[in-house]
């Protein structure tokens, strides 16, 4: 019943994101809007209240209860946006999906209501599938360090402590002092692996490696997540049910734990 288009494909930062003339066009012509909010494309925030005046746009993440939603350590009195990164808390996206298109085709509100329902089980099984294979880490090497904090919610529902060298936004950068107390903690904790994102360079992961190494260790780099994009379309990664148990394959598998 709908075609979607979308404004960010693979490998993009929607942080740091301008729309383009053609994306303008895209937003122009479209009948329903739909984006995360809680300021994860902070550039775009003035071009979708301008386009709110006239049609639905609607900030899925901003579904999910206030109680349900991380506090942001960066941003004082601001939220965590990455709210995808626990499926049950995403299932609130899932039905507000199809809440706006109900109300905007209300002919085929039953098909939206169904399909979003189908597709919550398919979420809680996903999350079952994750909460078993995380919990088979052992609990010394239970940290996942990435480039920036996009995974606190993934902390938070699966009891993984998250350290994001350069803080919920791309927009700030990692200082020395950073890479340096991660290259201790990587040290003193024996974290076998360190984690790359596909929309954020290496470059501070990479350093953080360097300055383990001048410590006399050693850290792997346990592979690429997604983090703020999904990967190619026609891809298993290229859905969410197959970026996160990607992501969780990925994991595990560098962390120690049973991925199977």
């Amino acid at each position: 019943r709908v075609e979607v288009q979308s404004i960010m494909g693979p490998g993009v930062d929607p942080h740091l994101y301008r729309a383009s003339e053609g994306d303008l066009q895209t937003m122009f012509e479209a009948d329903v809007i739909l984006y995360n909010g809680l300021n994860l494309e902070g550039q775009m925030d003035e071009i979708l209240g301008s386009l709110a005046e006239d049609r639905p746009v609607v900030a899925l993440g901003e579904a999910v209860p206030e109680e349900m939603r991380l506090q942001s350590e960066q941003y004082q009195g601001e939220f965590d946006p990455h709210i995808w990164f626990d499926p049950i808390r995403w299932s609130y996206a899932v039905q507000a999906t199809a809440t706006a298109l109900a109300e905007f085709d209300p002919e085929d509100a039953a098909i939206y209501q169904a399909n979003a329902a189908t597709y919550i089980v398919q979420i809680q099984t996903l999350d079952g599938e994750a909460m078993t294979r995380i919990s088979s880490i052992p609990a010394q090497q239970r940290v996942l360090i990435t480039a920036h904090d996009a995974f606190n919610y993934f902390g938070d529902r699966y009891g993984i402590e998250v350290v994001g060298i350069q803080g919920i936004s791309t927009e700030s950068e990692a200082g020395i002092a950073d890479l340096q107390a991660v290259a201790d903690l990587v040290v003193q904790r024996q974290i076998p692996a360190i984690f790359v994102e596909s929309t954020i360079s290496p470059a501070t992961i990479e350093a953080v490696q360097g300055a383990v190494r001048d410590r006399g260790a050693e850290i792997a780099i346990g592979g690429q997540l997604f983090s703020d994009a999904m990967g190619e379309d026609g891809t298993p990664e290229g859905t969410y049910l197959g970026m996160f148990r990607h992501n969780v394959q990925t994991i595990v598998t560098a962390l120690g734990g049973n991925a199977s």
